[in-house]
């Protein structure tokens, strides 16, 4: 990985953790004594979901779901499931932990999958928000930050499955995606 891939931080370490903070925060008193279940939504969300769950105070169960609508740096509108939840939904309080709300194909999709296998409830907690380029009428019940149109990389996002490992949230620099 080059620096020189990175034009600048958008979201600091620091920024980070108060983001699962705070989120973490809320979330235990609005779930407080539910059958919460904590769905990652592979590979993205992985590194937000493991931080945010430690800020979770009320008891919960975690389970991931890998889909995908996107190819590169550019959505296909086509969603790709990869892999199902290990548990029955039915009956739960589902929480859908995404690490970027961008188009909103994804998880539109999954809600209505998650809705038709009868959870009690499905919410959605993203870290990043970026409305800008929103298809789908879906919105986040939980929000880290909203970002503007920018191609965000590091803290489990990636262009290429590249940049997953950074400590913080970057702008990829143009030069990377638009060779």
């Amino acid at each position: 990985m080059c620096m020189n891939d990175i034009e600048r931080v958008l979201i600091s370490k620091e920024e980070l953790k108060q983001i699962c903070r705070d989120l973490g925060k809320q979330i235990s008193k609005d779930y407080e004594g539910k059958k919460l279940y904590l769905v990652s939504v592979l590979k993205g969300a992985i590194v937000f979901m493991g931080d945010l769950m430690r800020e979770i105070t009320c008891d919960c169960q975690i389970d991931f779901m890998a889909v995908s609508s996107y190819s590169g740096a550019k959505t296909t509108g086509v969603v790709q499931f990869r892999k199902d939840l290990d548990i029955n939904p039915e009956g739960c309080d589902i929480l859908i932990v995404e690490d970027i709300l961008d188009s909103g194909i994804t998880l539109a999709y999954l809600k209505e999958v998650l809705k038709g296998r009868g959870a009690a409830s499905i919410k959605i907690c993203t870290l990043l928000d970026k409305t800008a380029n929103r298809k789908a009428d879906v919105q986040a019940d939980y929000v880290g930050k909203v970002i503007p149109d920018e191609f965000v990389i590091g803290y489990g996002l990636d262009y290429d499955e590249k940049y997953r490992n950074l400590p913080f949230v970057g702008v990829l620099a143009p030069h990377v995606y638009k060779k």
